[in-house]
Order: C-alpha cells, then structure tokens, then sequence
C-alpha cells in the first residue's frame, strides 16, 4: 500500500539533504510532489528523482523570504498537480556567534527563513486548502535546537522554537477543517549542512575540524548522528492517514537526545 497516493506534497528546502530524503520518500509511497529550493535549477540527485520520476515530480526555483511570491508559488505548484495537501516545511538557515558578537544581520537572515518564511509558506498552503474545504496535513522542521538554548546558537535555538510555538498555534486554527499541523524536531543529522555547522564549532570553541561533529555523535544515546532517511521516516508517518488522530505535535527524532 502505498500511504501517500493521490496526495499533492509540496517540499520546500528539497534540493538535499532532509529535503531531498523525504522527497525521495513521498514519491516512494506514491504522491505527487512539488520540490522547491533557492537554487535556479536542481542539484545532481534531485535532477536525477526528476529524471525518473518527471510524472509525479516537478522543480521550482523559490526564495521562501520573498512573501510576495508566495501565493504564487504554492498556485503555480497547484496547476499542474492540483492543490497541495501536504507541506514538508523544511527551507531553513543555520548561524552562531557568541552571544555578545551576535548582529542584526544574522538574526535578520535567521529569522527571515526560519520563521518569516516557515510561517507564511504554511499559511499560503493552509489558505488555499480552507478555501477548498480539503483535509491536508503540515509537517513543519523544528529541531532539538528548539528545545533548550545554546551559548552560541541563540538566534537558531529561537527560530526553532518558534517553529514549535507556530505548529501548536496553526494546529488549534485549522483543527476545525480537518487540516492536521504537526513539526519534527530532528536530533544531530548527519547532511551536507553539518560540515558549515561543523567549521562554526571549530572556530568559537578552538576545536579541530571534524571533532565537533564526531562528539555529538558519540553523545547520543544511540551512539551516532542520524541520517536524514531517519527524518522521511517520521515524515511520511504525519502526512499519512496513519497519524490521523494526532495535531499540535513536535515529534523528536533525535536518537535520545530530548525525552518528553
């Protein structure tokens, strides 16, 4: 059975790594999906999905911090696989510094994505999902970040956190149309993203390269950094019937790391 057939699934931040793992994920388990990332055009491994798979999948070139695009993108998406009826919110940036060499310019760069641009792509989708009286389900990205604070990462933690904050609030305002609105929190994943992530650590904590991420790992409890197919996992669960009866929630998919 596959859990997704017939579904219209929109994926920001899908031109790798947890995006492009649940996109591969989607498709898997028969729906149509709308990729979008920053980019002009699709990396090597998205372009090779679209190859295989350019019945069910289509590429568009979005920068989610441009809200007057928006509505576009999410009814450009709607031509040619009709209205979306999952969101894979996933677009989002990471930065740290100390806390008293923090600028606005990161916390602008920051939030615009992961949070200007989380909220108001879910809201473009929800809109249109209301206006068609059709059930649809929201998986926003949170992260272990959103849990706790961080000396260095004050901005991400706060992002994160309100993503947390956004999914529980869209949750109770569209339990009444049957549109679910749920977010992950992913652990330490091992992606392309983690090797930026990685250099930050070095540099702020007088670490060598590649000790930070080989520390996190070892102090999961499950002993390794997660893959981002551990994350399509849990995706594809909130987007399906299988997880019906469950809204407002911040799933940890972290190996341990967060118990609640």
């Amino acid at each position: 059975m596959q859990r997704l057939e017939s579904r219209h699934a929109l994926l920001t931040g899908a031109g790798g790594g947890i995006g492009l793992a649940v996109t591969e994920a989607y498709l898997a388990e028969g729906a149509r999906c709308t990729a979008v990332d920053v980019a002009a055009q699709p990396g090597p491994a998205l372009a090779s999905l679209l190859a295989r798979h350019g019945d069910r999948l289509a590429y568009l070139q979005a920068d989610v911090t441009r809200l007057d695009t928006l509505a576009a993108l999410v009814d450009g998406a709607a031509v040619r696989f009709g209205t979306v009826d999952v969101l894979f919110n996933n677009a989002a940036v990471f930065d740290m510094a100390p806390l008293l060499e923090s600028d606005a310019a990161m916390y602008e760069r920051v939030f615009d994505v992961n949070v200007k641009g989380m909220f108001f792509v879910m809201q473009a989708v929800l809109a249109r999902l209301v206006a068609t009286g059709r059930p649809g389900s929201i998986v926003n990205l949170a992260s272990q970040a959103g849990r706790r604070g961080e000396a260095l990462v004050a901005h991400y933690c706060a992002s994160k956190a309100a993503v947390i904050s956004y999914t529980q609030s869209a949750a109770l305002a569209m339990a009444p149309h049957r549109i679910r609105v749920n977010a992950i929190a992913p652990g330490v994943i091992d992606t392309p993203m983690w090797q930026g992530v990685d250099a930050l650590f070095a540099r702020y904590e007088g670490l060598a390269p590649g000790e930070k991420k080989i520390a996190v790992g070892k102090a999961v409890p499950l002993g390794h950094m997660g893959a981002p197919a551990d994350i399509a996992g849990a995706a594809v669960f909130l987007a399906s019937d299988e997880s019906s009866y469950i809204t407002a929630q911040t799933l940890n998919v972290d190996g341990g790391n967060v118990m609640s």
